[in-house]
């Protein structure tokens, strides 16, 4: 945030941005208790064909971006793909011009039955002048965050496939320049896999020369350690989630056709329970919990039973419409229960190709004036191209 004044506390709150402690609070909606992680960033739409359709991706043909939402997706690229794609988010680009989310990738298909992807994500957190209680300057800092990805997938028959993908993450929040509540700063990091797979059908006929097919993702994904943002022994869950969705393609003729989907993803993170004024668990799980038992303790730890772990579910759809892989149409919808977040929006989404470039836009629009997100009223793009002539 550029030309902002705060105080060094701010390193603690850097530092604890991603914390998963977290109070239940009673509101309107009810029992008010989100789950919260480290690096959340990991769980942004990184490219505006996805944002576009309301963040679904699991389940669509296989692109470029295929290594984000489910690896196992490389393994079905056309024959002879080999793409890269570049795309910008701007983030919170209503109150301040410097946070953003960058974020490129490369896709290859290998031989007839697999892929592979690699991938460079960068989020910036702007920068922030810090002075202290008597006003004198502190520095600036410039936090942000990135991580690297690799994934290979292959087709274990002609209509499933199977992938993995690991991960490198850097999160750079306070860059060891303080102290937070006695313990020196650092930069998180961390490692994670993703395992995912992959079925697509073949095509059936039907009336007048239309045919259709249809598929379906599971992932799970930044499954690893957790991350520490100080000497402290405090550590944060990574974002693991469970990813699971299905789409139908309606090919209408040659040239013309669409696409709908329907997806669902929950964090495999514990949930927080209801503590007394002691700390001790009073109503669902202590989570402080090793990663490997917190995926399994997830499903069920809610403090209020099964209809809260219901409520952790976000659903996402959206639809594509194709007129002969060179203009596109799209419109997606997300639902978040109002106790777990209440993300709730519209997106609508273009698309347009010639040979082998193309361009992405995704455009955020808020369900009610109630709900905010950091990306409403923004416009986000992806730059993508074919890096061979080939059959494409």
């Amino acid at each position: 945030m550029r030309n902002s004044t705060f105080t060094l506390t701010v390193l603690g709150l850097l530092s604890g941005l991603c914390s998963t402690a977290q109070t239940n609070t009673t509101t309107a909606f009810g029992n008010y208790n989100v789950i919260t992680t480290a690096v959340p960033f990991l769980l942004i739409s990184p490219d505006s064909r996805s944002g576009g359709m309301g963040d679904v991706g699991v389940s669509t043909a296989p692109d470029n971006n295929s290594l984000h939402w489910n690896v196992a997706k490389l393994a079905f690229l056309e024959k002879g793909y080999n793409g890269l794609s570049m795309s910008y988010t701007p983030w919170l680009s209503r109150l301040v011009p410097d946070i953003d989310l960058a974020y490129l990738s490369y896709a290859k298909q290998l031989g007839k039955r697999s892929g592979y992807g690699l991938s460079l994500r960068y989020f910036s957190l702007g920068e922030i002048i810090l002075r202290d209680a008597n006003g004198n300057d502190q520095g600036t800092l410039s936090p942000n965050e990135f991580a690297i990805d690799g994934g290979y997938s292959i087709q274990l028959s002609k209509n499933i496939s199977l992938g993995v993908a690991l991960r490198y993450i850097y999160s750079n929040l306070a860059q060891s320049s303080a102290t937070s509540a006695g313990s020196n700063t650092q930069a998180g990091q961390s490692f994670s896999a993703d395992v995912g797979s992959y079925f697509r059908s073949p095509y059936y006929n039907l009336e007048k020369g239309q045919k259709y097919r249809y598929s379906v993702g599971v992932l799970f994904s930044n499954i690893g350690a957790k991350v520490s943002y100080s000497d402290a022994a405090n550590s944060d869950f990574l974002p693991a989630n469970m990813r699971l969705g299905g789409s139908v393609e309606w090919k209408f003729d040659e040239y013309n056709s669409m696409s709908f989907i329907m997806e669902t993803n929950k964090l495999l993170v514990p949930t927080p329970p209801v503590r007394d004024e002691n700390g001790e668990v009073i109503q669902g799980e202590d989570n402080d919990v090793p990663p490997f038992a917190g995926l399994f303790q997830s499903f069920g730890d809610a403090p209020g039973g099964t209809s809260e772990e219901w409520n952790e579910v976000i659903w996402n759809t959206g639809v594509e419409y194709n007129y002969n892989q060179s203009f596109f149409l799209r419109g997606g919808y997300q639902y978040e229960h109002e106790t777990k977040g209440n993300r709730k929006y519209f997106t609508l989404g273009l698309g347009l190709q010639y040979n082998v470039f193309g361009l992405d836009f995704a455009y955020l629009i808020p369900a009610t004036p109630t709900v905010q997100s950091p990306l409403e009223n923004t416009l986000r793009f992806t730059l993508y191209f074919g890096l061979d002539a080939g059959d494409q």
